[in-house]
Protein backbone atom coordinates (compact mmCIF):
# COMPACT_ATOMS: atom_id res chain seq x y z
CA UNK A 1 0.00 0.00 0.00
CA UNK A 2 1.59 3.28 -0.69
CA UNK A 3 1.68 6.30 1.17
CA UNK A 4 -0.83 7.95 -1.01
CA UNK A 5 -3.37 5.69 -0.51
CA UNK A 6 -2.77 5.27 3.48
CA UNK A 7 -2.92 9.37 3.39
CA UNK A 8 -6.12 9.06 1.25
CA UNK A 9 -7.92 6.80 3.58
CA UNK A 10 -7.29 9.25 6.81
CA UNK A 11 -10.34 11.36 7.46
CA UNK A 12 -10.19 15.01 7.40
CA UNK A 13 -10.78 16.73 10.36
CA UNK A 14 -13.95 18.95 10.76
CA UNK A 15 -13.36 22.22 9.28
CA UNK A 16 -14.02 25.36 11.59
CA UNK A 17 -17.05 25.98 9.50
CA UNK A 18 -18.60 22.92 9.62
CA UNK A 19 -18.82 22.69 13.54
CA UNK A 20 -22.13 22.60 15.54
CA UNK A 21 -22.31 25.77 17.30
CA UNK A 22 -24.59 24.38 20.18
CA UNK A 23 -22.19 21.88 21.19
CA UNK A 24 -19.41 24.56 21.03
CA UNK A 25 -21.41 26.23 23.21
CA UNK A 26 -22.37 23.31 25.86
CA UNK A 27 -18.77 21.96 26.00
CA UNK A 28 -17.75 25.45 26.73
CA UNK A 29 -20.39 25.82 29.67
CA UNK A 30 -19.73 23.00 30.82
CA UNK A 31 -15.57 22.88 31.38
CA UNK A 32 -16.42 26.36 33.32
CA UNK A 33 -19.09 25.13 35.72
CA UNK A 34 -16.89 21.92 36.41
CA UNK A 35 -14.51 23.98 37.91
CA UNK A 36 -16.40 25.53 40.15
CA UNK A 37 -16.82 22.18 41.95
CA UNK A 38 -12.64 21.06 41.39
CA UNK A 39 -11.69 24.38 43.35
CA UNK A 40 -12.26 22.68 46.71
CA UNK A 41 -10.46 19.48 44.96
CA UNK A 42 -7.50 21.82 43.94
CA UNK A 43 -7.62 24.51 47.50
CA UNK A 44 -8.01 20.88 49.90
CA UNK A 45 -6.60 17.46 50.41
CA UNK A 46 -8.82 14.77 48.61
CA UNK A 47 -10.81 13.76 51.88
CA UNK A 48 -11.57 17.24 53.16
CA UNK A 49 -12.71 17.72 50.19
CA UNK A 50 -15.13 15.03 49.44
CA UNK A 51 -16.38 15.29 53.10
CA UNK A 52 -17.23 18.93 53.78
CA UNK A 53 -16.91 17.74 57.77
CA UNK A 54 -13.27 17.08 57.52
CA UNK A 55 -12.37 20.35 55.89
CA UNK A 56 -11.12 23.12 58.63
CA UNK A 57 -13.67 25.40 57.52
CA UNK A 58 -16.68 25.17 58.91
CA UNK A 59 -19.88 25.81 57.14
CA UNK A 60 -21.17 28.99 58.36
CA UNK A 61 -21.71 32.07 57.35
CA UNK A 62 -20.65 33.09 53.81
CA UNK A 63 -19.02 29.56 53.75
CA UNK A 64 -22.07 27.43 53.80
CA UNK A 65 -23.77 30.05 51.35
CA UNK A 66 -20.77 29.17 49.07
CA UNK A 67 -21.14 25.60 49.81
CA UNK A 68 -24.38 25.13 49.24
CA UNK A 69 -23.95 27.37 45.79
CA UNK A 70 -21.49 24.66 44.43
CA UNK A 71 -23.60 21.67 46.25
CA UNK A 72 -27.04 22.62 44.23
CA UNK A 73 -26.45 24.49 40.73
CA UNK A 74 -22.95 22.90 39.92
CA UNK A 75 -22.13 19.34 41.89
CA UNK A 76 -22.20 16.23 39.19
CA UNK A 77 -24.59 18.37 36.59
CA UNK A 78 -21.70 19.70 34.19
CA UNK A 79 -19.64 16.40 34.56
CA UNK A 80 -22.37 14.90 33.43
CA UNK A 81 -23.28 17.29 30.51
CA UNK A 82 -19.35 17.05 29.60
CA UNK A 83 -19.67 13.25 29.87
CA UNK A 84 -22.71 13.41 27.45
CA UNK A 85 -20.69 15.39 25.03
CA UNK A 86 -18.04 13.05 25.06
CA UNK A 87 -20.42 10.64 23.79
CA UNK A 88 -21.16 12.85 20.69
CA UNK A 89 -17.36 13.22 20.16
CA UNK A 90 -17.22 9.81 19.59
CA UNK A 91 -19.33 9.56 16.92
CA UNK A 92 -18.27 12.54 15.13
CA UNK A 93 -14.83 11.69 15.12
CA UNK A 94 -15.37 7.23 14.64
CA UNK A 95 -18.45 7.72 12.57
CA UNK A 96 -20.55 4.96 11.61
CA UNK A 97 -18.52 1.31 13.35
CA UNK A 98 -18.24 0.16 9.89
CA UNK A 99 -15.87 3.08 8.65
CA UNK A 100 -12.08 1.27 9.26
CA UNK A 101 -10.67 4.45 8.68
CA UNK A 102 -12.26 6.89 10.95
CA UNK A 103 -12.57 4.20 13.62
CA UNK A 104 -8.18 3.82 13.71
CA UNK A 105 -8.14 7.67 14.34
CA UNK A 106 -10.84 6.94 17.33
CA UNK A 107 -8.89 4.48 18.50
CA UNK A 108 -6.12 6.44 18.53
CA UNK A 109 -7.57 9.88 20.02
CA UNK A 110 -8.55 7.67 22.74
CA UNK A 111 -4.85 5.74 23.40
CA UNK A 112 -3.03 9.51 23.36
CA UNK A 113 -6.05 10.63 25.79
CA UNK A 114 -5.63 8.14 28.03
CA UNK A 115 -1.65 9.20 28.19
CA UNK A 116 -2.72 12.77 28.52
CA UNK A 117 -5.01 11.63 31.37
CA UNK A 118 -1.48 9.74 32.80
CA UNK A 119 0.21 12.71 32.93
CA UNK A 120 -2.15 14.95 33.77
CA UNK A 121 -3.12 12.94 36.89
CA UNK A 122 0.46 11.23 37.90
CA UNK A 123 2.56 14.71 37.49
CA UNK A 124 -0.24 17.45 38.50
CA UNK A 125 -3.67 16.26 39.83
CA UNK A 126 -5.48 13.37 41.25
CA UNK A 127 -9.21 13.98 40.13
CA UNK A 128 -8.14 13.59 36.32
CA UNK A 129 -11.23 12.44 34.48
CA UNK A 130 -9.36 12.11 31.13
CA UNK A 131 -8.23 8.38 31.83
CA UNK A 132 -12.16 7.72 32.85
CA UNK A 133 -13.35 9.04 29.49
CA UNK A 134 -10.52 6.88 27.84
CA UNK A 135 -11.22 3.71 29.20
CA UNK A 136 -14.89 4.37 28.90
CA UNK A 137 -14.63 5.57 24.96
CA UNK A 138 -13.28 1.86 24.52
CA UNK A 139 -16.91 0.80 25.05
CA UNK A 140 -19.24 3.49 24.00
CA UNK A 141 -16.76 3.52 20.17
CA UNK A 142 -18.63 -0.42 20.06
CA UNK A 143 -22.02 1.25 20.06
CA UNK A 144 -21.97 3.96 17.83
CA UNK A 145 -23.82 2.38 15.11
CA UNK A 146 -26.65 1.97 16.89
CA UNK A 147 -29.75 3.66 16.27
CA UNK A 148 -31.04 7.18 18.51
CA UNK A 149 -33.94 5.40 20.05
CA UNK A 150 -31.69 2.28 21.36
CA UNK A 151 -28.62 4.54 22.60
CA UNK A 152 -31.31 7.06 24.54
CA UNK A 153 -33.27 4.28 26.07
CA UNK A 154 -30.06 2.35 27.09
CA UNK A 155 -28.38 5.43 28.07
CA UNK A 156 -31.34 7.10 30.54
CA UNK A 157 -32.80 4.33 31.56
CA UNK A 158 -29.43 2.42 32.64
CA UNK A 159 -28.16 6.03 34.61
CA UNK A 160 -31.77 6.50 36.39
CA UNK A 161 -31.40 3.22 37.55
CA UNK A 162 -28.18 3.53 38.61
CA UNK A 163 -29.12 7.07 40.42
CA UNK A 164 -32.08 5.00 41.93
CA UNK A 165 -29.86 2.19 43.54
CA UNK A 166 -27.48 5.86 45.08
CA UNK A 167 -30.89 7.04 45.87
CA UNK A 168 -31.29 4.10 48.08
CA UNK A 169 -28.58 3.62 49.68
CA UNK A 170 -27.96 7.28 50.82
CA UNK A 171 -31.65 6.87 52.25
CA UNK A 172 -30.58 3.57 53.81
CA UNK A 173 -27.74 5.21 56.01
CA UNK A 174 -30.26 7.34 57.20
CA UNK A 175 -33.58 5.39 57.62
CA UNK A 176 -32.26 1.73 57.16
CA UNK A 177 -31.65 -0.63 60.09
CA UNK A 178 -29.87 0.78 63.75
CA UNK A 179 -26.56 -1.75 62.96
CA UNK A 180 -26.60 -0.47 59.55
CA UNK A 181 -27.31 2.93 60.47
CA UNK A 182 -23.99 3.15 62.81
CA UNK A 183 -21.74 1.24 60.53
CA UNK A 184 -22.21 3.86 58.11
CA UNK A 185 -21.74 6.39 60.35
CA UNK A 186 -18.55 4.93 61.94
CA UNK A 187 -16.95 4.76 58.25
CA UNK A 188 -17.52 8.08 57.56
CA UNK A 189 -15.68 9.29 60.23
CA UNK A 190 -13.28 6.86 60.70
CA UNK A 191 -10.19 9.35 59.36
CA UNK A 192 -7.53 9.74 62.04
CA UNK A 193 -7.79 12.60 63.81
CA UNK A 194 -5.39 15.29 62.39
CA UNK A 195 -5.26 13.33 59.02
CA UNK A 196 -5.83 16.72 56.96
CA UNK A 197 -4.21 18.85 58.32
CA UNK A 198 -1.00 16.62 58.19
CA UNK A 199 -1.99 16.25 54.33
CA UNK A 200 -1.63 19.85 53.91
CA UNK A 201 0.97 20.46 55.90
CA UNK A 202 2.65 17.89 53.25
CA UNK A 203 1.30 19.92 50.07
CA UNK A 204 2.58 22.90 51.42
CA UNK A 205 6.38 21.60 52.29
CA UNK A 206 7.45 21.50 48.92
CA UNK A 207 7.34 19.25 45.61
CA UNK A 208 8.58 15.53 46.75
CA UNK A 209 5.93 15.06 49.34
CA UNK A 210 3.13 16.93 47.91
CA UNK A 211 4.00 14.93 44.93
CA UNK A 212 3.55 12.14 47.34
CA UNK A 213 0.02 13.36 48.79
CA UNK A 214 -1.22 13.32 45.03
CA UNK A 215 0.22 9.81 44.10
CA UNK A 216 -1.97 8.48 46.86
CA UNK A 217 -5.07 10.34 46.44
CA UNK A 218 -4.46 9.19 42.94
CA UNK A 219 -4.70 6.09 43.57
CA UNK A 220 -7.56 5.93 45.67
CA UNK A 221 -9.38 7.92 43.12
CA UNK A 222 -8.60 6.67 40.00
CA UNK A 223 -9.17 2.78 40.97
CA UNK A 224 -12.94 4.01 42.10
CA UNK A 225 -12.86 5.83 38.53
CA UNK A 226 -11.69 2.70 36.16
CA UNK A 227 -13.73 0.49 38.02
CA UNK A 228 -16.53 2.22 39.62
CA UNK A 229 -17.74 5.34 37.88
CA UNK A 230 -17.65 4.19 34.40
CA UNK A 231 -20.62 2.04 34.99
CA UNK A 232 -22.23 5.67 35.33
CA UNK A 233 -20.28 7.25 32.81
CA UNK A 234 -20.73 5.05 29.80
CA UNK A 235 -24.78 5.09 29.99
CA UNK A 236 -24.52 8.95 29.94
CA UNK A 237 -21.91 8.87 26.91
CA UNK A 238 -24.47 6.97 25.39
CA UNK A 239 -27.53 9.01 26.19
CA UNK A 240 -25.19 11.74 24.35
CA UNK A 241 -24.48 10.33 21.40
CA UNK A 242 -28.30 8.90 20.90
CA UNK A 243 -29.48 12.39 21.73
CA UNK A 244 -27.11 13.94 18.83
CA UNK A 245 -28.64 11.37 16.30
CA UNK A 246 -32.10 12.45 17.10
CA UNK A 247 -31.00 16.15 16.77
CA UNK A 248 -31.80 17.26 20.20
CA UNK A 249 -28.53 19.20 20.29
CA UNK A 250 -29.12 20.42 17.32
CA UNK A 251 -32.38 22.39 18.28
CA UNK A 252 -33.60 20.28 15.99
CA UNK A 253 -36.66 18.66 18.72
CA UNK A 254 -39.97 20.45 19.36
CA UNK A 255 -39.86 23.72 21.66
CA UNK A 256 -42.33 22.41 23.88
CA UNK A 257 -39.97 19.27 24.67
CA UNK A 258 -37.03 21.39 25.56
CA UNK A 259 -39.58 23.86 27.72
CA UNK A 260 -40.89 20.37 29.86
CA UNK A 261 -36.89 19.49 30.00
CA UNK A 262 -36.30 22.92 31.68
CA UNK A 263 -39.58 22.36 33.95
CA UNK A 264 -38.63 19.10 35.54
CA UNK A 265 -34.92 20.16 35.63
CA UNK A 266 -36.14 23.51 37.40
CA UNK A 267 -38.51 21.58 39.38
CA UNK A 268 -35.87 19.17 40.91
CA UNK A 269 -33.61 22.27 41.20
CA UNK A 270 -35.74 23.84 43.36
CA UNK A 271 -36.28 20.79 45.31
CA UNK A 272 -32.74 20.19 45.94
CA UNK A 273 -31.76 24.01 47.08
CA UNK A 274 -34.58 24.34 49.86
CA UNK A 275 -33.27 20.47 51.27
CA UNK A 276 -29.15 21.44 50.91
CA UNK A 277 -30.42 24.27 52.57
CA UNK A 278 -31.81 23.02 55.74
CA UNK A 279 -29.10 20.32 55.59
CA UNK A 280 -25.99 23.11 55.99
CA UNK A 281 -28.41 25.04 58.42
CA UNK A 282 -28.52 22.09 60.87
CA UNK A 283 -24.61 21.99 60.70
CA UNK A 284 -22.07 18.55 60.60
CA UNK A 285 -23.98 14.98 61.55
CA UNK A 286 -27.25 16.23 62.05
CA UNK A 287 -29.55 14.91 59.06
CA UNK A 288 -32.43 17.32 58.90
CA UNK A 289 -33.95 15.96 55.76
CA UNK A 290 -34.04 12.59 56.76
CA UNK A 291 -31.50 11.90 53.60
CA UNK A 292 -33.63 13.11 51.65
CA UNK A 293 -31.15 15.84 50.07
CA UNK A 294 -29.00 12.95 48.82
CA UNK A 295 -31.90 11.48 47.58
CA UNK A 296 -32.98 14.21 45.24
CA UNK A 297 -29.45 14.92 44.84
CA UNK A 298 -28.88 11.42 42.90
CA UNK A 299 -30.61 12.63 39.84
CA UNK A 300 -28.62 15.24 38.75
CA UNK A 301 -29.41 14.44 34.67
CA UNK A 302 -32.51 16.04 34.88
CA UNK A 303 -30.35 19.27 35.94
CA UNK A 304 -28.51 18.89 33.09
CA UNK A 305 -31.05 18.05 30.63
CA UNK A 306 -32.47 21.20 31.55
CA UNK A 307 -29.61 23.61 31.68
CA UNK A 308 -28.74 21.92 27.50
CA UNK A 309 -32.08 22.46 26.74
CA UNK A 310 -32.26 26.44 28.26
CA UNK A 311 -28.50 27.44 26.35
CA UNK A 312 -29.95 24.96 22.91
CA UNK A 313 -33.15 27.08 22.99
CA UNK A 314 -30.55 30.35 23.48
CA UNK A 315 -28.44 29.32 21.13
CA UNK A 316 -30.40 27.39 18.34
CA UNK A 317 -32.90 30.29 18.19
CA UNK A 318 -30.53 33.20 17.19
CA UNK A 319 -29.47 34.50 20.89
CA UNK A 320 -26.18 35.60 19.57
CA UNK A 321 -24.30 36.92 22.72
CA UNK A 322 -24.65 33.18 23.76
CA UNK A 323 -22.73 31.60 21.12
CA UNK A 324 -20.16 34.97 20.98
CA UNK A 325 -19.62 33.99 24.67
CA UNK A 326 -19.09 30.26 25.43
CA UNK A 327 -18.66 28.86 21.89
CA UNK A 328 -14.82 29.58 22.07
CA UNK A 329 -14.38 28.62 25.52
CA UNK A 330 -15.73 25.28 24.17
CA UNK A 331 -14.02 24.92 21.02
CA UNK A 332 -11.10 25.10 23.55
CA UNK A 333 -12.12 22.59 26.22
CA UNK A 334 -9.66 20.09 26.59
CA UNK A 335 -6.82 23.18 26.51
CA UNK A 336 -9.07 25.01 29.14
CA UNK A 337 -9.68 22.27 31.22
CA UNK A 338 -5.57 21.41 31.25
CA UNK A 339 -5.04 25.10 31.95
CA UNK A 340 -7.32 25.33 34.70
CA UNK A 341 -4.82 22.03 36.71
CA UNK A 342 -2.23 24.18 35.80
CA UNK A 343 -3.47 27.94 36.94
CA UNK A 344 -5.27 25.88 40.26
CA UNK A 345 -2.37 23.47 41.34
CA UNK A 346 0.15 26.36 40.98
CA UNK A 347 -1.49 28.80 43.52
CA UNK A 348 -2.26 25.81 45.83
CA UNK A 349 0.53 23.29 46.18
CA UNK A 350 2.97 23.36 43.21
CA UNK A 351 7.05 24.44 44.28
CA UNK A 352 6.73 27.49 41.99
CA UNK A 353 3.26 28.64 43.48
CA UNK A 354 2.62 30.46 46.82
CA UNK A 355 1.30 26.80 48.02
CA UNK A 356 -1.79 27.86 49.35
CA UNK A 357 -3.29 24.12 50.54
CA UNK A 358 -5.96 24.65 52.94
CA UNK A 359 -5.71 27.91 53.45
CA UNK A 360 -8.73 29.29 50.97
CA UNK A 361 -12.30 29.29 52.33
CA UNK A 362 -15.18 28.49 50.03
CA UNK A 363 -15.89 32.11 49.32
CA UNK A 364 -12.24 32.87 48.11
CA UNK A 365 -12.60 29.74 46.10
CA UNK A 366 -14.95 31.25 44.14
CA UNK A 367 -13.21 34.49 44.07
CA UNK A 368 -10.35 32.20 41.95
CA UNK A 369 -12.97 30.79 39.82
CA UNK A 370 -14.54 33.38 38.94
CA UNK A 371 -11.12 34.93 38.06
CA UNK A 372 -9.85 31.86 36.10
CA UNK A 373 -13.28 32.03 33.84
CA UNK A 374 -13.02 35.60 33.13
CA UNK A 375 -9.50 35.00 32.01
CA UNK A 376 -10.78 32.17 29.80
CA UNK A 377 -13.47 33.66 28.02
CA UNK A 378 -11.52 36.51 27.34
CA UNK A 379 -8.53 34.36 26.19
CA UNK A 380 -10.60 31.75 23.90
CA UNK A 381 -11.46 33.88 21.44
CA UNK A 382 -8.39 36.09 21.38
CA UNK A 383 -6.24 32.68 20.65
CA UNK A 384 -8.69 31.74 18.04
CA UNK A 385 -8.63 34.80 16.39
CA UNK A 386 -5.30 33.64 15.27
CA UNK A 387 -5.30 30.39 15.39
CA UNK A 388 -7.99 27.32 14.03
CA UNK A 389 -8.30 25.31 17.09
CA UNK A 390 -6.47 25.23 20.87
CA UNK A 391 -2.76 24.38 21.19
CA UNK A 392 -3.82 20.91 22.68
CA UNK A 393 -6.31 20.27 20.58
CA UNK A 394 -4.30 21.08 17.71
CA UNK A 395 -1.60 18.63 19.50
CA UNK A 396 -4.17 15.87 20.11
CA UNK A 397 -5.66 15.90 16.70
CA UNK A 398 -2.35 16.12 15.10
CA UNK A 399 -1.52 12.69 17.07
CA UNK A 400 -4.72 11.41 16.34
CA UNK A 401 -4.37 12.23 12.29
CA UNK A 402 -1.21 10.70 12.07
CA UNK A 403 0.09 14.23 10.29
CA UNK A 404 0.54 17.56 10.33
CA UNK A 405 -2.18 20.11 10.47
CA UNK A 406 -2.12 23.81 9.79
CA UNK A 407 -2.64 25.49 13.31
CA UNK A 408 -2.16 29.28 12.72
CA UNK A 409 -5.25 30.76 10.45
CA UNK A 410 -4.09 32.01 6.59
CA UNK A 411 -4.49 36.11 6.44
Amino acid sequence: MTDQTILAEVPRPVAAGARIQTLDVLRGVAVLGILAVNAAAFALPMNAAMAPEQSPFPLVGASAVAHWVVEVFFHQKFVTLFSMLFGVSIFLVGGERGDEARGRVLRRRLMWLALFGLIHGLAFWYGDILLLYAWSGLFVMLMRSMQARSLILFGLGATLALATMQAATMWLTVNGPAALVETMSDESMNLAEGAVSASIAAYRSGWPAGLIENLKAWGILQSASLFGYVFATIPLMMLGMGLFKAGFFHGRMSTRLYLVLIAVGGGVLALLGVLEWREIMAGPGVEATDGWAEVVASYPVFVTLAYASGLILLTSRGVGWVRRIFAPVGQMAFTNYLTQTLIMTTLFYMPWGPRLMGQVDYPDQWTIVVAVWVLQLIWSPLWLSRFRMGPLEWLWRRLSYGRDLPLRRQA
